[in-house]
């Protein structure tokens, strides 16, 4: 592992697709679908290995009350290096440095079983609510690819 090199707000689609396949999340979203998410992320974090992308993660949300860690990925020959940490810390900076002085803001994730006790570390804890998910096929009216 040479020197990482962090970047905001430079991951690609490309590289998101890659680095998705790269943890067996199964097929990536297609490119189009993922250059638009890229587009509309408040934030990205990435850090590469040398010319090599290692990790992301990103921030969706409006700004103000709400922030959501989504896409939280290290490559597994990575894992366990402090790099997850390191992308967790980037973003709770970028919320810090966007958010109203004084006031409090939800920042919100959901994590696989597995991963709780890392999330628990930086002061996230679980509550009541179930999450509940919809997987909608965009068909006619949809932007067209």
């Amino acid at each position: 592992m040479n020197k990482l090199i962090i970047k905001h707000n430079k991951l690609t689609a490309e590289e998101f697709i890659l680095l998705w396949e790269a943890v067996h999340w199964g097929a990536g979203p297609s490119l189009e679908q993922t250059r638009l998410a890229m587009k509309n992320t408040l934030f990205r974090v990435s850090v590469f290995d040398d010319d090599q992308i290692v990790a992301m993660a990103r921030v969706i949300g409006d700004m103000g009350l709400d922030y959501y860690i989504k896409d939280v990925i290290v490559k597994p020959e990575y894992q366990g290096k402090g790099i997850g940490r390191l992308l967790i810390n980037e973003i709770l900076q970028f919320i810090n440095d966007h958010g109203v002085e004084g006031t409090d803001i939800f920042v919100e994730l959901c994590a696989m079983p597995d991963k709780i006790p890392f999330y628990e570390k930086f002061g996230f804890s679980a509550n009541e609510a179930q999450r509940l998910r919809l997987f909608h096929r965009v068909e006619n009216g949809g932007i067209q690819g």
